[in-house]
């Protein structure tokens, strides 16, 4: 396939077109070090020193599973949360805007509730009245201009939000009614003296909330498109939608997003508005495989009083699901099989990996966190330290650069042009591979950068030397090119796999800013290996297209 001067260049053209979109898209993510930020140490508060250390260890993690699940709210991306000791834990959060809000909540104990799953045909019920309160509170102008701030954080396009303000064909819940009024039509509506009646009908088929669900997958829940769930967030959050809803009824969303065919949905269950049941009733929960059926099983335990309220609860309600809610999320909604007493068990299924019950026993054991955690260090990395740092790392990547094309060109002439193309092409690679791979660039990873730029340029030396003494042995200037590539790959490889395998190995076992410094030098060797050995090649041959055998060549 690769024989062909005309399939290298394809190949390459794709492979840039892929790291460049990657690229566009989604951008670089910036660390702490370089946007800024909060780095917050939290200790596990033990006044009377009471607490074991094994107590203490398990009520870091339990923090951790916490902190994990309130991060979003903030839209910080690869937040560090890094347990250090058997007592603290370290949060550094990136870019973060609003930091008073950010202690409280990561200070603030989780909050878990016991809920009823309800079946969801009275929700559908009151879905016109939902629909009409939010048009008459809101109004369709403001409806839009709601549709168009939504567009601009990038949850959805313009026409598809008019579909769902008028009913497009997404909609699968119980008011079925659609207006299909084009463009054309509304331009014709407004300049008509009957304005003013054609507006009423529209308003009267606007159906904001309704056309954002979709039947859910299970008794008591719709799924909402994941792109749609910040328009549903926000018009949940509304007045008019709470007032609407059936009395004693509570919308919560589903913390897994589940696929189905081509798309993902989050599921918004219905509950009931009061828990039976709260977190300080539990005083265990530990995840095990039961040998029996083998599968992933959490075995919980509660007090006396908790156990008398479970088993009355329980009782009433053998086959219905139970919402296991840890602030305001469903963590998950296991059926009742039978009637639960001070000691139960949540069955995950045969096919659930032990992992998923550990995860489910570590959010019950977070829900009945009894210590407080205390802010023991607390620093704000400003922006203009951030500046600073990346304007360091850009002054140091260019210099180093420039002294790389100088001595590459100068050094080996027309072959050094050529490497320093295929740097180029290196560049865009590692810069795709971060953004592709979400990874967040630090200034270690810079550094990463920087080392893996050495490794792709000691790549082409190794082939231009190997080049040269071919030439000097009298061989002819292709076969010299040849026998140069072939026989500087097993210094390449060995070269290049042996860094990987330390890359990987810090990764793995590395933290913060060691595990940045992996991930770019990692990416870095991949594509200095694809760079230096396929494309360097590639230029080679458009180079040697119009010599002859027997030309020389400048290197």
């Amino acid at each position: 396939m690769f024989k062909s001067v005309r399939s290298r260049i394809i190949t390459i053209v794709l492979v840039l077109g892929v790291a460049g979109w990657q690229l566009y898209s989604n951008g670089l993510k910036l660390g702490l070090d370089l946007q800024g930020g909060m780095h917050v140490v939290l200790e596990v508060a033990d006044p009377e020193n009471t607490l074991t250390a094994e107590a203490k260890s398990d009520m870091i993690d339990r923090v951790d599973r916490v902190i994990r699940t309130r991060i979003d709210e903030f839209g910080v991306e690869e937040p560090l949360i890094q347990k250090v000791g058997d007592d603290r834990l370290i949060v550094e959060l990136a870019g973060i805007d609003d930091e008073e809000r950010a202690k409280s909540l990561i200070q603030e104990s989780a909050f878990l509730e016991f809920k009823l799953v309800q079946p969801s045909g009275e929700v559908e019920q009151a879905l016109p009245r939902i629909d009409r309160a939010l048009v008459a509170d809101l109004g369709a102008d403001s409806l839009r201009a709601l549709g168009r701030d939504v567009e601009g954080g990038g949850t959805t396009s313009g026409e598809d939000l008019e579909g769902l303000l008028f009913g497009g064909d997404s909609a699968e819940s119980g008011d079925s009614a659609t207006a299909e009024t084009s463009d054309a039509g509304a331009e014709q509506a407004a300049d008509s003296p009957a304005a003013d009646s054609q507006a009423e009908e529209d308003e009267s088929d606007l159906r904001p909330f309704s056309s954002l669900l979709n039947f859910g997958d299970i008794e008591g829940t719709f799924l909402v498109a994941v792109e749609d769930v910040p328009t549903a967030t926000l018009l949940l959050d509304t007045d008019a939608v709470q007032r609407a809803l059936p009395r004693d009824v509570a919308l919560h969303w589903g913390a897994e997003v589940v696929g189905r065919g081509a798309r993902n949905f989050r599921r918004l269950y219905v509950l009931t508005e009061d828990p039976f049941l709260t977190g300080e009733f539990l005083e265990d929960a530990l995840a095990q495989r039961d040998p029996q059926f083998n599968q992933s099983v959490v075995q919980f335990e509660l007090s006396r009083a908790g156990g008398r309220l479970f088993s009355r609860f329980s009782g009433q309600h053998v086959g219905d699901n139970l919402a296991i809610v840890l602030d305001e999320e469903v963590m998950s909604a296991p059926v009742i099989r039978d009637r639960i007493g001070a000691r139960g068990q949540i069955e995950m299924g045969a096919g659930t990996p032990l992992e998923e019950a550990r995860d489910l026993a570590l959010v019950l054991r977070a829900g009945a966190l009894p210590a407080q955690l205390n802010i023991i260090e607390e620093r704000t990395v400003g922006p203009s330290l951030g500046q600073d740092s990346i304007d360091q790392g850009e002054m140091a990547g260019i210099v180093g650069l420039i002294i790389v094309l100088i001595i590459m060109i100068g050094y080996y002439r027309m072959a050094g042009v050529l490497a320093v193309g295929a740097l180029a092409v290196y560049v865009v690679l590692v810069l795709g591979g971060l953004a592709g791979l979400n990874a967040t660039l630090t200034v270690p990873g810079i550094a990463g950068l920087i080392l893996s730029i050495g490794m792709a340029v000691d790549a082409n030396v190794l082939i231009f030397e190997r080049i040269r003494e071919e030439l000097d042995a009298g061989r002819a200037t292709r076969s010299s090119v040849d026998e140069g590539f072939a026989h500087a790959l097993s210094a390449i490889v060995d070269a290049n796999l042996t860094t990987l395998i330390t890359a990987l190995i810090l990764f793995q076992f590395g933290t913060g800013p060691v595990r940045g410094f992996a991930v770019t030098l990692s990416i870095g060797i991949v594509a200095s290996f694809f760079s230096a050995l396929f494309v360097t090649r590639s230029f080679f041959l458009i180079y040697l297209q119009g010599k002859k055998a027997s030309d020389p060549i400048s290197i």
